[in-house]
């Protein structure tokens, strides 16, 4: 496959580029594209640094396939340069997320929707993936009812900078001096806040939104009743989620744990005696999502309601490592996949 990667030089190209070459994917060439900004420099990939190339809407020509984490903006701009060149888009930008012509793919939860697409895949936002990974098993068994999601989002999600600023915080803090913000609106370091989103009328933010709208069409049920709060914490990368489920019917805690044990995509790590519970530091750098605490909800009638908190790395399994999952599906490459290319 000829293989472009827009936003090449970010944090989540970089990533895609690491899955890409740590899963074999077959790459007979690669093409790295980003802004003027970068534009020139290079990339590792294969042992050899590759030239950045200037993303314009002649970049696609001789392209299968284009990776793309460059944001919303400009994917929506070379789109039609990426689709009249023949080259299929994954997409990880929210641009066409919510489009119903666009099939948002989790693979371990919709593969199925890819086939229904026409030239433009979306991969979903890292928490609506994380949460839908751990949520899906439970609900192909029994339905859900309700979800309640609070989440702990690491700086990861807001690019390069914002984790480069936790680290400097974090030194200025410890220093004695003030903790300067810059790439986010407040200090992130030693602190918690609201999800550097716009908050809309109805008291959501953006991100918020995202999830609860990206769930309902992950898991076909337009109609689920979600709610989330989303929250930035001092974390370098892997988002975490607690999440309360109100089921059609009942299912036990040690039911729960059984279905997720043989789910894909999820590892169990729930050992009550050591306190040992999915953490962003045992999940940062792997591929699993991971799901603990899971119990009986005491509030609600026995068997009707779960809690589960999960833990997944936002730039491998949030990110890049569900980007590369779609287009092996696409080639028919990894285990048990078809390929669905056109």
């Amino acid at each position: 496959m000829h293989i472009a990667v827009l936003g090449a030089t970010g944090v989540v190209g970089q990533a895609i580029l690491s899955v890409l070459e740590q899963r074999a994917f077959p790459v007979s060439s690669l093409r790295p594209l980003a802004s003027a900004r970068s534009a020139g420099k290079t990339v590792k990939f294969g042992g050899k640094d590759v030239r950045v190339e200037l993303a314009n809407p002649e970049a696609f020509g001789g392209i299968d396939l284009v990776l793309a984490s460059a944001g919303a903006t400009v994917t929506k701009e070379l789109a039609p340069s990426i689709r009249r060149s023949g080259a299929i888009l994954v997409d990880n930008s929210s641009a066409f997320r919510m489009d119903p012509a666009v099939p948002l793919v989790v693979p371990e939860v919709n593969p199925e929707t890819l086939a229904s697409h026409n030239g433009i895949i979306a991969n979903p936002n890292c928490v609506a993936i994380i949460l839908t990974v751990a949520l899906a098993p439970i609900h192909r068994a029994v339905g859900v009812r309700r979800v309640v999601v609070s989440t702990y989002q690491s700086a990861s999600g807001a690019g390069r900078a914002a984790m480069e600023e936790l680290q400097s915080q974090a030194r200025e803090i410890l220093d004695g001096r003030e903790p300067t913000p810059q790439a986010l609106p407040h200090p992130i370091a030693f602190n918690v806040f609201s999800h550097n989103t716009t908050i809309g009328p109805e008291g959501y933010n953006g991100e918020e939104m995202k999830v609860m709208m990206e769930t309902r069409k992950i898991l076909s049920e337009p109609e689920l009743a979600i709610t989330a709060t989303c929250v930035r914490v001092p974390v370098l990368r892997a988002h975490s989620e607690s999440i309360n489920l109100t089921l059609k019917q009942p299912l036990s805690p040690q039911q729960a744990r059984a279905l997720l044990a043989e789910a894909p995509g999820v590892e169990i790590m729930d050992d009550r005696e050591k306190n040992l519970f999915p953490m962003p530091t045992i999940a940062t750098g792997r591929d699993a999502v991971y799901v603990g605490r899971i119990r009986r909800d005491l509030s609600q009638p026995e068997g009707m309601g779960l809690d589960l908190f999960v833990c997944g790395d936002q730039l491998r399994k949030g990110a890049a490592l569900n980007a590369v999952q779609i287009a092996e599906m696409l080639v028919g490459v990894g285990k048990g996949q078809t390929a669905v290319v056109r």
